[in-house]
């Protein structure tokens, strides 16, 4: 067989370590997920939908589309869905990069921009954090006549951090218009900070080099039906869609996405819990003598010596981290927000794993 090299060198995928057999107290805070669950209008919708799942869904999801736009105050033209934030990522990377191209990221943000950069050939540029923080003014300056694409995440994943709206209105200024940014804002709904960017008048005032990434996955609680969207231009959104597999959404994602959407009192109960749940990690790991870094998402990024051992430490007790060393933060972990129950017990277990000094 002749492979590809750029794929051929990609790490394999590991899936998170499993406990042998089955371990119904396993605390699974890994992968941000919403403990709240679903909106209960959402689990209706997928109820009602599930008689027609012999039917291939609408290719274009055009219902869901237009809600999107509705609920943004764009047009149906500014709109394209997908098989997740993932799957856009890659179709991003698809149809902007060839082999040689540059992508500008940071190092210690979502590994999922590096990973689709190199399978299509293309050369990584990664700009350490700055206290956690994208730091937009270096990654303005990485910019090369070879760049193509620029990935933001904000809040960033996985440090929880969030950038101004004037650091990023100076960072769309600084960078050429040949390159897209694309703004991954898939915590969004979580921040608190006042002055976090609305990047919505951007694309309504035409700028065309601009894609905010969001999802369903987080706050609406979705994440196992993979839905993920984009807004930006309506001639880039036209060129993505170029890319995009048919039925790449399918028809109970769509019935619940909409659903979703619409349920704003899920959104609140959602965000007021992640909100406590915050409040409660920072207070919860200060008591045992570690600095977690303040978060704007439903997780949080805390240093804790060796990452690889606390968190198998954590998982022999029941509960799954994520350890930050693969994504570029050795010796920080990651923790999602669970149940009222399940962060008072993982702060219980990290105190006993670190003891206060």
């Amino acid at each position: 067989m002749q492979y590809k090299p750029h794929i051929q060198n990609l790490p394999a995928y590991k899936p998170p370590k499993l406990l042998s057999g089955p371990r119904a107290d396993l605390v699974k805070l890994s992968s941000n997920e919403n403990p709240l669950g679903p909106s209960p209008h959402a689990l209706a919708a997928l109820q009602d939908a599930l008689g027609q799942v012999y039917r291939y869904p609408d290719a274009a999801s055009v219902a869901l589309r237009e809600a999107l736009a509705a609920h943004a105050g764009l047009s149906f033209e500014h709109v394209i869905c997908s098989n997740g934030s993932d799957e856009m990522i890659l179709l991003i990377c698809l149809a902007f990069l060839d082999a040689g191209d540059e992508v500008v990221m940071a190092e210690g943000t979502f590994i999922s921009y590096m990973l689709r950069t190199l399978e299509m050939g293309a050369t990584p540029l990664r700009v350490p954090l700055h206290n956690y923080t994208h730091n937009l003014t270096a990654m303005a300056q990485a910019i090369t006549p070879h760049t193509k694409l620029v990935f933001i995440c904000n809040p960033n994943n996985p440090t929880g951090t969030a950038n101004s709206a004037a650091e990023v209105s100076a960072f769309l200024d600084a960078v050429p218009p040949t390159v897209l940014v694309v703004m991954d804002e898939a915590y969004l709904e979580f921040v608190t900070r006042p002055d976090y960017p609305d990047l919505l008048p951007d694309l309504r005032a035409g700028r065309p080099n601009l894609v905010l990434l969001r999802t369903f996955a987080k706050i609406h609680g979705l994440a196992g039906l993979r839905l993920g969207y984009a807004y930006g231009s309506p001639e880039v959104i036209a060129y993505l869609d170029r890319a995009r597999p048919t039925f790449n959404v399918n028809s109970l994602a769509q019935a619940a996405g909409i659903a979703a959407l619409g349920d704003n009192e899920h959104v609140a109960r959602s965000r007021a819990h992640a909100d406590a749940s915050r409040a409660c990690f920072m207070e919860g790991l200060r008591a045992i003598g570690l600095a977690p870094i303040p978060s704007e998402t439903n997780f949080v990024a805390v240093p804790v010596g060796d990452d690889t051992v606390v968190s198998n430490a954590l998982f022999e007790r029941g509960f799954s981290v994520t350890p930050l060393g693969i994504w570029g933060l050795p010796g920080l972990i990651r923790i999602s927000f669970g149940t009222v129950e399940q962060n008072q017990a993982v702060l219980a277990a990290l105190g006993q794993i670190l003891p206060c000094g």
